[in-house]
């Protein structure tokens, strides 16, 4: 079942907004959506190569050039 919520904007980021729905030709709802899709996933991917990070650090792979010196 579908979640109401409500939000307050700034009135610069409104207008943006109200700007981009026009724009894009699509309703309030369709946008932050998708907006928060994108946002869900750039954060997925975010935590991932964090967690990555750490791993690859701790075998002392600091740079592509280490990497690079491992597969060659």
């Amino acid at each position: 079942m579908p979640e109401e919520i409500s939000i307050t904007l700034p009135a610069n980021l409104d207008l943006e907004f109200k700007n981009a729905l026009q724009e894009e030709g699509i309703t309030p709802s369709e946008f932050v959506s998708a907006a928060l899709e994108e946002y869900l996933f750039v954060r997925r991917f975010r935590m991932l190569r964090e967690r990555m990070i750490k791993q690859v650090q701790a075998q002392g792979i600091f740079a592509d050039q280490d990497v690079f010196d491992r597969v060659s």
